[in-house]
């Protein structure tokens, strides 16, 4: 079966944040909360708690091939052990859609955070996906820290082998694949646009551009931990309004649904 354009959502893990809802969105108001419950019911845990899923997605291409959009929290002993929920299962969920590991051409960072980074690298050290090019953008890289963990983790080892691509900007991946710089969350953050052929609806892989349904119902909503607030939300804005006017869903990281209408 054909399944270029296909894309597949893979849960890597669920848990709670180490915050309560109210103190990671300060700036939400009552009626933003109803609405983001009503968007994501799944998200709202008790005593004010935030549910969230960790999730990464594999994008069909032609010839068997696969591009895999951000690497989970990882295993037990990776960066993320200190608040995610690991170790994550990405390796049987790519098992169980039928995906190989040498069949992923390329993996797209949306950002270095811990909870997106996390398979970079396999048990043995080794990046874990031996065929494939690691894309991040160039501003990303820059602003990481040599101290933050990722730096060792990640960005160090996939140099070192030679996996490594930094794109500066929008980067037309493959056709029908282009990264879309969109920066706040992260200094170099960025999410995917997929146009899908044969008239189906387009997809845009958010990253973490929105981390919760409070901020798809109302954008303006700040998240404790973006860099730029700011920036943030003029990023998140115009992804959807980007969404909207292409009429695309929403391929989400930390909704507890994976693929949602823009609000």
């Amino acid at each position: 079966m054909d399944r270029y354009g296909q894309v597949v959502a893979l849960l890597d893990a669920t848990g709670t944040f180490f915050e309560p809802a109210a103190v990671a969105f300060p700036g939400a108001r009552t009626r933003d909360w109803a609405r983001a419950a009503r968007l994501d019911p799944g998200a709202a845990g008790p005593d004010g708690s935030w549910r969230l899923d960790f999730r990464c997605f594999a994008i069909a291409r032609p010839c068997g091939s696969w591009v895999l959009v951000d690497a989970g929290v990882g295993p037990a002993h990776g960066p993320a052990a200190g608040w995610a929920p690991v170790p994550g299962r990405l390796p049987a969920a790519l098992a169980e859609a039928g995906i190989a590991v040498a069949d992923v051409s390329a993996v797209v960072l949306t950002h270095l955070h811990e909870d997106h980074t996390g398979w970079t690298l396999g048990e043995s050290g080794e990046p874990y996906f031996p065929a494939a090019r690691y894309l991040v953008q160039r501003a990303e890289v820059e602003a990481l820290d040599r101290a933050d963990p990722v730096w060792d983790w990640a960005v160090a080892p996939l140099r070192a082998a030679g996996q490594l691509h930094e794109v500066d900007g929008r980067h037309r991946l493959a056709p029908g694949l282009t990264l879309l710089p969109t920066p706040g969350h992260t200094p170099g953050h960025q999410s995917v646009l997929v146009e899908q052929p044969g008239g189906a609806r387009d997809v845009l892989v958010t990253g973490d551009v929105l981390v919760h349904a409070v901020q798809l119902g109302s954008p303006a909503v700040a998240y404790s931990h973006e860099r730029d607030r700011a920036v943030a939300r003029a990023s998140r804005e115009e992804l959807l309004a980007r969404a909207v006017e292409r009429g695309a869903l929403l391929a989400t990281a930390h909704l507890t649904r994976a693929f949602v209408e823009p609000a």
